[in-house]
């Protein structure tokens, strides 16, 4: 692809740092128009500082080489995060169209670099025995990534490597920008307010606000109509509460049949990603895109995770056939549809826990301060500023900018949340940064948490279900690990560690929302100040034991739909791809899991984790992270909790060294040993009795 030539004019906006604390990007400032400009004109540069580089007529050193490409290509790195926050947090079809124009120029840009001859002949050259810490890992992983990218391929094969990811570039981008509009216009549209019987008056009044929206009344909760919007995952939110059986299922209905056919139709692009991705592993000389992925993750091989997931599915079926025997019947089966409704049923009557009348107690700002921040103050002794004045140049109202800062008062970086749904936001949750630490740069990290959880009605407050409570504690985890991050290089800390157990810090920080100290602070009705009443803890942790096989059963199938994909061969990947419902069924039932029970979390049409994103054969990293997660929350438990002196052991021996050191080797000085596996599967109620 010949790269677009774009020159900006002196008063650009991008041309100089964001003169914001922390170099905080000021979205209002810019159009899309001059981000696509400058993210032309930061290839542009950042391909003339490399040219230079690597025409250097000086022996490779890793000052001149290494260290020169790390710190390389400023102005792309400030643009490009904005850009892509903007696509996933706020993508309007202009920003996705733009999005696919851009992808497959940007993925040419990075072959244009590591699939450069010359520069893989001076990593090599660079004499690294006299390297230590953080240099000596920086050039490991350089040689890694240009061994992944293809360096070592001969020049016809690099051509052909090139071709591929353009075209993959610009298929994740189209699949993105076709799922996040059938999530869209399948949002089921509730004409009779005796529809909604179980839903709470806040919900209701949310209902009519998405219609009024979407351009359906004025938004009047008790006329309508009510517009039920949908999240990323396959069993959504409405259903735990919604007595309607006929209308859990059109939601339900319209929830698996995003992607499969119309317009927005996403499974023909999915499946051309699918034989791109094989293309690519076979010119990597990988079997299939598993194999090739997993060259720099924690897991071992494709056996290893073959053999995790073989462990659990049988056992985690088993409990939720048992589950559904107990509240249909023996005989019985239990509609997936009718599922969440029949189960919360069920934990009101056995165990007294009624998650519904429970979101009062879950006030999203009392949350965040007294429960998430709290958190991390008591474990990390961060502080918590909110500056307003910052948000009005964010993209959207509503977005709120915190400075946090350590024990001593220093500030270590930026948290950005953008925490309610919009029709032009991505599905499901996430963290992702702006900026990086790095000292070598003498930045401090910018990080954002994004969710979907429903706007309130206007002078409402934003009530969360336990489980928007679980996910924001979740992704607090992923901003603790960007922002206590320590290091010279961008591209070795916070997040930067492989992405089979990027997950870990964030796992473990769930498990602070249950805390006691902690959950009496936070929980506390909306309206009376009152906290959960006593007990409430241990009939949750009792039911969530109970309903633990069905939530493994629907993670496993996900799991496998992402491993089943990905572990097609040239031998395989025609059947597969031609009929990819059949496909994905067979997957599942061959793993022991019975799909009409138990849907997997995502289905192949609306899975933007992997054709959308980057965990293309990665969605086992839950359950592998988890593996380290259970194995540190009981070293918690065993060594008093919450406490000072436990975050920082975790802080510094995890949290704070990203991949400047081995990740598994950090969980050896945190932890005197390697993890083991019994924590998990008492977790996930799986161990043989």
């Amino acid at each position: 692809m010949t790269p677009v030539t774009v020159t900006l004019p002196e008063d650009h906006p991008l041309l100089s740092p964001s003169p914001l604390p922390l170099g905080l990007p000021d979205f209002a400032a810019v159009s899309d128009a001059e981000l696509a400009a400058g993210l032309r004109h930061g290839m542009a540069e950042h391909r003339a500082e490399v040219e230079a580089l690597l025409s250097s007529a000086e022996d490779p050193t890793f000052e001149n080489t290494v260290r020169a490409l790390e710190l390389s290509g400023q102005l792309l790195r400030r643009v490009a995060p904005m850009f892509f926050t903007l696509v996933g947090s706020d993508g309007t079809d202009a920003r996705q169209a733009l999005a696919e124009e851009l992808s497959p120029e940007l993925a040419a840009h990075e072959d244009a670099i590591l699939l450069d001859p010359r520069l893989a002949e001076r990593v090599a050259a660079v004499d690294g025995a006299a390297l230590t810490g953080e240099d000596a890992r920086l050039l490991e992983h350089l040689r890694v990534r240009l061994e992944l990218a293809g360096a070592h391929l001969a020049p016809a094969e690099r051509d052909e490597l090139r071709r591929l990811n353009g075209e993959l570039a610009t298929a994740k981008a189209a699949y993105t920008r076709r799922l996040v509009a059938d999530t869209a216009a399948r949002a089921v549209l509730v004409t009779g307010r005796e529809r909604l019987a179980g839903l709470g008056a806040d919900e209701v009044a949310a209902a009519a606000a998405a219609a009024a929206e979407a351009g359906h009344g004025d938004g009047d909760a008790e006329a309508g109509p009510w517009l039920l919007t949908l999240s990323l995952f396959t069993s959504q939110p409405w259903l735990a509460d919604l007595a309607d059986a006929d209308l859990r299922r059109d939601v339900f209905d319209a929830s698996v049949a995003r992607g499969s056919e119309g317009e927005h139709e996403t499974l023909s692009t999915a499946m051309r990603i699918v034989r791109l991705r094989l293309e690519k592993a076979r010119l990597l000389g990988a079997s299939c895109w598993a194999e090739h992925a997993l060259k720099d993750r924690a897991a071992p091989s494709v056996a290893a995770v073959e053999e995790l997931l073989g462990a659990l599915a049988g056992p985690a079926m088993a409990n939720a056939r048992a589950d559904a025997a107990v509240v249909a019947g023996d005989g019985a089966d239990v509609a997936p549809w009718d599922w969440p409704y029949v189960a919360a049923e069920h934990a009101r009557e056995a165990f007294a826990v009624d998650a519904g009348a429970l979101r009062p107690h879950f006030e999203l700002n009392r949350v965040l301060t007294e429960g998430v921040f709290a958190a991390a103050t008591a474990l990390y002794g961060l502080s918590f500023t909110e500056r307003p004045e910052l948000a009005p140049h964010l993209y959207r109202p509503g977005i709120r900018v915190w400075e946090v800062a350590d024990e001593a008062g220093t500030v270590v970086g930026l948290f950005v949340g953008d925490f309610f749904a919009r029709a032009t936001k991505s599905g499901g949750a996430w963290m992702h940064t702006v900026r990086d630490k790095a000292e070598a740069l003498g930045e401090r990290p910018v990080v954002f948490c994004t969710m979907n959880v429903p706007s309130p009605a206007a002078g409402r407050p934003a009530l969360l279900t336990l489980d928007e409570t679980t996910t924001l504690f979740h992704e607090f985890g992923h901003v603790l690990h960007g922002l206590l991050a320590e290091g010279e290089y961008a591209s070795l800390t916070g997040t930067a560690v492989p992405r089979d157990v990027v997950e870990f810090p964030s796992q473990v920080n769930e498990y602070w929302l249950r805390e006691p100290s902690l959950l009496d602070a936070y929980a506390r009705h909306v309206e009376t100040g009152e906290p959960l009443p006593e007990g409430t803890l241990e009939r949750l942790e009792a039911a969530d034991l109970w309903g633990e096989g069905y939530r493994t059963v629907e993670y496993l199938g996900a799991t496998i739909v992402d491993w089943a994909w990905h572990t097609v061969t040239e031998e395989t990947v025609e059947e597969a791809t031609a009929d990819p419902a059949a496909f994905e069924r067979h997957a599942l039932e061959a793993a022991g899991i019975d799909p009409d029970l138990v849907p997997p979390r995502y289905g192949t049409g609306y899975f933007k984790h992997i054709f959308g994103n980057d965990y293309a054969a990665g969605y086992y990293s839950y359950i592998w992270a988890e593996v380290l997660d259970a194995d540190a929350v009981e070293w918690f438990r065993e060594n008093g909790g919450m406490t000072r002196e436990n975050g920082r052991r975790f802080a510094a021996e995890l949290l704070s060294r990203g991949d400047t050191r081995d990740l598994l080797e950090s969980y050896r000085a945190f932890r005197g040993r390697d993890a083991e596996l019994e924590p998990l599967l008492r977790r996930r109620g799986l161990l043989a009795d």
